[in-house]
């Protein structure tokens, strides 16, 4: 796995909402996500029940790619995230290992009846206006998408 630079871990780790665009069957799909993240793995951890379209359409075909936004109107702050990955429902064991994580971000969730999915990143493009105007920074893992 290549190294990610700090400022992207730093700027994922701030934030808590990503917003995911999903595609199946010539219909496009995008919601907003609760997030916790696996800088071990690079995965976010996210919660949503099968009967979700983004759900629906992960099932039908995993790749996905989305966002996260500080908002502000000064141009000279703006940051985001832009990534791709691939959205996947956990089995049991590998659910036992999430939960951990997510739960250290968001303890209320024990309280919620819900599957977790990840979504193992394979390229992240982080926009930071506050090193130069449409500065970027890149990451990519390199992989069999498929795998």
């Amino acid at each position: 796995m290549n190294q990610v630079d700090e400022r992207i871990l730093k700027f994922i780790h701030k934030h808590h909402v990503l917003n995911l665009s999903t595609y199946s069957n010539g219909e496009i799909w995008t919601c907003s996500c609760f997030y916790a993240f696996d800088s071990e793995n690079m995965q976010f951890i996210i919660t949503s029940d099968l009967n979700t379209k983004h759900a629906q359409h992960a099932l039908e075909n995993p790749e996905v790619s989305g966002t996260i936004v500080l908002e502000t109107k000064i141009v000279g702050n703006i940051q985001g995230i832009q990534f791709s990955g691939n959205l996947l429902k956990l089995n049991d064991v590998q659910e036992l290992n999430a939960r951990k994580v997510y739960l250290k971000k968001f303890p209320f969730a024990v309280l919620i009846k819900t599957s977790l999915w990840v979504i193992p990143l394979y390229h992240i493009k982080f926009t930071n206006n506050r090193l130069g105007f449409g500065k970027k920074i890149f990451w990519n893992f390199i992989h069999n998408k498929s795998s």
